[in-house]
C-alpha cells in the first residue's frame, strides 16, 4: 500500500492520505476522513489498518481535538465490509472482531477528544465507530442502526456494549433485536448524538465545537476524559479517587498556574472597573443636583 505525505506550502494544513483514510491537521485540529465512497466507506481489514496507523501518528501535544467523518454526504461508515465478512471462518470471525475493537478501543481511549461528524449513514460497523467517539453529531440525512442480526450474526466492534450504555439497555435491544434504523431526530432524541445539523453545515459545525474544545486547558481536558473513562464502570466511591488523583495531577503544571493566573488578573481588572465606575456616580449625581439648584434660582 501506497502512502503520502505531504506539507501545504502556507503550512497550515498537514496531510496524510493512505488510500481509504484521509488525515488533515488545521492548527490544532484534525480531522479523519473515511474515504471509500464507492463502497459508502464501508470498514474492510485495510480501512482499519490505515485508521489505527493513522491514529498512531498523531502528536496529542500539538494536537487538541480529532474530528471523524466519512468521505462525501451520503455516508459516514455504512458498516464493516460484508463481502469481505462473508468468506470468513469462526476463527477468522474473532479475529476480525478483535481488529475492529482494538481501533475502536484506541478512539475511544485516545488522549484527546474525538468527535464524530455522522453525515449519512452510520450502520453497524459505522455506528460503532461513531459510539466510540466521545461526542456524536450528525446530519439531518444521518440515519443509525444495527442491523447485523438480519446477516446472521450480532454486533462485533462494541455494538453490544456501547449502544446500552449511551442509550440504555431496552432501546439498545429494540434496535440491535429489530435490525430496524433510525433517523436522525430519533437517534437526538434517545441520546444517540448531540446534535443534528444541516448536512452542509455539518463539518463547520463540527470544527466549531473543536475550537471551543481546544480554547481550554489541553492537559485538563485530557484528564477529565480520562476520570469520565476509568470511573464510569466503577463504583461511585473508587471512582472519585481516580478524579482526585487526576484533579491533583493539573497542579502546578504551567497550564494551571498561567490560566488561574490570568483568571485573577482579569477578575481584579474588573473590580477596578466597577470602583471607578461607583466613584464617578456621587460625582454625577452632585452635578445634577447643582443644576436642578440653579434651576429654581
Amino acid at each position: 500500500m501506497k502512502s503520502t505525505i505531504f506539507l501545504l506550502c502556507l503550512g497550515i494544513i498537514f496531510s496524510i492520505q493512505a488510500e481509504f483514510v484521509k488525515y488533515e491537521e488545521e492548527t490544532d485540529i484534525a480531522i479523519l476522513t473515511i474515504n471509500r465512497p464507492r463502497a459508502l466507506n464501508a470498514l474492510n481489514s485495510q480501512v482499519l489498518d490505515e485508521i489505527d496507523k493513522v491514529l498512531e501518528s498523531i502528536d496529542t501535544e500539538k494536537i487538541r481535538v480529532l474530528i471523524i467523518t466519512g468521505e462525501g454526504q451520503r455516508s459516514f461508515v455504512a458498516g464493516a465490509d460484508i463481502a469481505e465478512m462473508s468468506t470468513l471462518t469462526k476463527v477468522q470471525g474473532a479475529e476480525f472482531s478483535k481488529k475492529g475493537n482494538d481501533v475502536f478501543r484506541k478512539i475511544e481511549t485516545f488522549p484527546i477528544p474525538v468527535i464524530a461528524a455522522i453525515n449519512g449513514y452510520a450502520l453497524g460497523g459505522g455506528c460503532e465507530l461513531a459510539m466510540s467517539c466521545d461526542i456524536r453529531i450528525c446530519s439531518e440525512n444521518a440515519i443509525f442502526g444495527q442491523p447485523e442480526v438480519g446477516l446472521g450474526i450480532t454486533p462485533g466492534f462494541g455494538g453490544t456494549q456501547r449502544l446500552a450504555r449511551l442509550v440504555g439497555l431496552g432501546m439498545a435491544k429494540q434496535m440491535i433485536f429489530t435490525a430496524q434504523n433510525i433517523r436522525s431526530d430519533e437517534a437526538y432524541r434517545i441520546g444517540l448524538v448531540n446534535a443534528v445539523h444541516p448536512k452542509e453545515e455539518l463539518l463547520n459545525e463540527a470544527k466549531k465545537l473543536a475550537t471551543t474544545i481546544a480554547k481550554n486547558g489541553a492537559n485538563a481536558i485530557k484528564n477529565s476524559k480520562k476520570a469520565i473513562n476509568d470511573g464510569y464502570q466503577m463504583e461511585i466511591d473508587k471512582a472519585i479517587q481516580i478524579e482526585e488523583q487526576l484533579f491533583g495531577e493539573c497542579f502546578q503544571s504551567d497550564e494551571q498556574v498561567e490560566r488561574m493566573k490570568n483568571f485573577l488578573e482579569k477578575g481584579k481588572k474588573r473590580q477596578t472597573k466597577k470602583e471607578d465606575k461607583s466613584e464617578e456616580k456621587p460625582k454625577n449625581l452632585r452635578t445634577e443636583e447643582k443644576k436642578e439648584a440653579e434651576k429654581e434660582k
